[in-house]
């Protein structure tokens, strides 16, 4: 395949000089005598130079003629020869990159040299690709529940000078917890953080009586955006401990999703988190069992578990409808699909999301290579390079938008046709807490 050749070319310096190690990724390329090139994929670069410590700069660039002299001389592989295949939603822009050199003793790559190399990589990965777009992905109720009941206390209490507070991430996505910083919400990790009688929300992964009796205690007033899904695990934990069982949880030590229902009935529940697990349980009673999951875990491996217990205990009582909520199901059956056909996955989604995981360790379980990554930004070109059909999908945590970046910075990479494989269509609502309703 012909890539784009890279070359340096004089430019027009920057509105405010570079400082030592400090890079100039162009968003736009104006080059004298041509139209204006897009670059789609600078979000892309500047995560790259991000990650190798360099202070990154965002803007349009503007060339000059060939042969001016001029001190000021960027990387570029200009756009890409056209051939855009039907259907194809984008077309190549250009890449360009204008680097300081190196401050002194900062232990930095020669910004001028990375520079060049980082266009390179860029024009390696030109080509003509697939994104093939699973769904459903994205934001799930319980997700859009929880950040539409901050975003309605944020409304009501905007100019009343009274913070709205959350315990924990409202859900787990950086950018969702980001933006609604950004418009006024405060985020403790702990009620004491909180000062008394103030305005607190619970979030969508529940808390534990014991954090609910301390919000009673300091006069807090709390609105409860826990999803409905959760809290059927949570009353499932407390009915089955008040018949006298043990309640094995399957879930992952130290999620907040688990703390909170391992604190319904902490005397009776134990914690598995592996067949092994099972093997060395031990009971009071085994004929006295019952199991419950965390709603976002991967089907595959939990079905595992739940074999192992019923093995061990024959007599095992599970919960009369499945806890791994619809969102994460149907997320993963359509990453399922879409990973058997695709050369590499991305998946959209913060670190801390379980059910983003979950998606990209499935994935790999079926042969395809798959990353996670918390925006565009994350991605890397090396692993898009000959992937001629990228699957993409998105944890139920994260907002549909950074899906649409992705898709536009890989429109970047070369010609891009864009197809949907939808397995279900969601048709879920879950309403706002009675708090946020009646006024």
């Amino acid at each position: 395949m012909n890539h784009p050749a890279v070359h340096m070319a004089p430019a027009v310096p920057p509105a405010g000089a570079l400082a030592g190690g400090e890079v100039m990724v162009a968003t736009e390329l104006a080059i004298p005598g041509h139209e204006t090139v897009p670059c789609p994929a600078a979000p892309l670069l500047a995560g790259t130079f991000t990650r190798a410590g360099h202070p990154v700069r965002t803007g349009p660039v503007c060339l000059l003629p060939e042969g001016t002299p001029s001190s000021f001389h960027v990387a570029i592989a200009p756009k890409a020869p056209t051939g855009v295949p039907a259907g194809a939603r984008s077309r190549p822009g250009g890449a360009a990159v204008l680097a300081a050199g190196p401050a002194p003793a900062s232990g930095l790559p020669g910004a001028e040299g990375f520079a060049q190399g980082i266009v390179q990589q860029w024009a390696r990965a030109v080509r003509p690709r697939t994104v093939l777009l699973a769904s459903p992905r994205s934001l799930c109720a319980g997700v859009e529940r929880a950040i539409e009941v901050v975003e309605a206390l944020l409304e009501r209490h905007a100019g009343a000078g009274r913070p709205v507070f959350v315990r924990r991430q409202i859900v787990h996505n950086t950018h969702v917890v980001r933006d609604l910083e950004s418009r006024g919400a405060v985020f403790v990790e702990e009620l004491d953080e909180v000062p008394d009688g103030a305005v607190v929300v619970f979030s969508a992964h529940g808390v534990s009586p014991q954090v609910r009796e301390e919000a009673v205690r300091r006069g807090l007033e709390v609105v409860d955006a826990t999803c409905p899904l959760v809290t059927k695990v949570h009353s499932e934990a407390r009915r089955f401990a008040a018949r006298g069982d043990t309640v094995v949880l399957v879930g992952h030590a130290g999620h907040e999703e688990v703390e909170g229902t391992l604190g319904e009935a902490p005397e009776a529940t134990v914690l598995v988190q592996s067949p092994d697990d099972v093997t060395a349980l031990r009971v009071p009673d085994p004929a006295r069992v019952s199991y419950l999951t965390q709603t976002t875990l991967a089907l595959d491996e939990t079905a595992e578990i739940i074999t192992a217990l019923e093995k061990r205990f024959p007599g095992i009582r599970g919960p009369g409808s499945d806890d791994i909520c619809y969102a994460t199901t149907n997320r993963q059956h359509a990453l399922q699909a879409v990973a058997a056909r695709a050369d590499v996955v991305l998946v959209v989604g913060s670190a801390n999301s379980s059910n983003s995981v979950r998606l990209v360790e499935l994935a790999r379980r079926s042969g395809t290579p798959a990353h996670l990554v918390d925006d565009v930004t994350g991605i890397r070109t090396e692993w898009v390079q000959d992937a001629g059909v990228v699957g993409l999908s998105a944890g139920a945590s994260a907002p549909q938008a950074l899906v649409d970046d992705v898709v536009a910075a890989l429109g970047g990479l070369g010609p891009v046709t864009v197809r949907e494989h939808t397995t279900v269509t969601e048709t879920v609502v879950f309403g706002l807490p009675a708090a946020v309703r009646s006024r």
